[in-house]
């Protein structure tokens, strides 16, 4: 069973999604990275990140920028389509 990284819920970070057991968005791993930080920087900045979790912020952000409208559909949970990460 592969390991979750990546969920979203309304009551965390306004339901932005975070490194799971966290509240380390998405987005402010890439906005850093973005802005020049190295990974090893992101660690010492953050001690409950790991090597993996930042990789899966990565495939995260890479699975979303190539989808479909079609993947976009009403009818499937933030939930279902981060739990396959």
């Amino acid at each position: 069973m592969a390991e979750s990284w990546i969920e979203s819920n309304p009551k965390v970070m306004q339901g932005k999604p975070v490194i799971a057991g966290t509240r380390i968005t998405v987005e402010l791993i890439l906005e850093k990275l973005a802005a020049g930080e190295s990974v090893e920087q992101l660690l010492h900045a953050y001690p409950r990140l790991s090597e993996r979790a930042i990789h899966a912020a990565l495939r995260f952000a890479a699975n979303l920028s190539g989808r479909s409208a079609r993947d976009k559909s009403p009818g499937i949970s933030p939930q279902a389509r981060y739990a396959s990460l």
